[in-house]
């Protein structure tokens, strides 16, 4: 559940960037933004094992 918190932190603190890249065409937020994007992906992929192997863990008693 750690991570999964995480995940909804890095979003909170993206939507400022998100803001600045979209809406007022500041394009070093763009960059923070794939930067951020490229952990989330990172991090939902650590998710999604930890995940599986728990539910492998659970199968296997």
């Amino acid at each position: 559940m750690k991570k999964f918190e995480e995940v909804k932190k890095l979003i909170a603190d993206l939507e400022g960037d998100a803001d600045k890249f979209y809406n007022k065409g500041n394009s070093a937020a763009g960059t923070r933004v794939r930067k951020a994007m490229q952990d989330l992906k990172n991090l939902s992929q650590a998710i999604r094992l930890e995940v599986q192997e728990t539910k492998n863990k659970e199968a296997g008693k």
